[in-house]
C-alpha cells in the first residue's frame, strides 16, 4: 500500500478512477480487450470563462480513457504514463453528457498508442485525441 502524507492510499481494484478523476467526475462505462468507455456530465465548476466545457476537462476524459483502455491489457499493478498527447478540439460543450470512446493498440517495445473520440449526447463529434504510453522499465516489455 502507498501512502500520502503518511496516510493509507489504497484504489478499489485495478481498473477503477483515481483520485483526481473522482474529482473530475468521471464514470467509466466499460473498459476491456484495449478498449474503453468513459463519460463526464457537464458542471459549471467544469467550464470555463465563456461558459463551455473546459479543455483540461475533456482533455482528462479522453486521457483517462486511454489509459483504462491500456490497463484492460496489462496486468494489475503495471506502471505506465502518459508520454505524449494532442488533442483536436472540433466543437464546443454547452451542456450533457460527455463520452470518450478509446482504443489502443501495441505495445511496441514499452509503447501504447492510444486514440479516443469524444462525442456529446447527440453523438456530435466534440473532439478527437491521439496520445502515447509508456509502460515504465522493468516490468517485461523491451525497449
Amino acid at each position: 500500500m502507498e501512502t500520502v502524507d503518511n496516510l493509507p492510499f489504497e484504489l478499489d481494484g485495478w481498473i477503477d478512477t483515481a483520485p483526481f478523476e473522482d474529482l473530475v467526475g468521471l464514470r467509466i462505462e466499460s473498459a476491456s480487450e484495449g478498449r474503453a468507455l468513459l463519460s463526464l456530465v457537464f458542471r459549471v465548476k467544469l467550464s470555463q470563462g465563456a461558459g463551455l466545457m473546459h479543455g483540461g476537462a475533456l482533455t482528462t476524459l479522453a486521457d483517462t480513457a486511454v489509459a483504462m483502455a491500456i490497463k484492460s491489457l496489462l496486468p494489475q499493478g503495471s506502471q505506465f504514463a502518459t508520454t505524449e498527447l494532442r488533442m483536436t478540439f472540433l466543437a464546443p460543450v454547452r451542456s450533457g453528457l460527455v463520452r470518450a470512446r478509446a482504443e489502443v493498440r501495441g505495445p511496441e517495445g514499452r509503447s501504447f498508442f492510444g486514440e479516443a473520440v469524444l462525442s456529446d449526447e447527440q453523438e456530435r463529434e466534440v473532439a478527437r485525441f491521439h496520445s502515447v504510453f509508456r509502460v515504465a522499465r522493468g516490468q517485461g516489455f523491451e525497449e
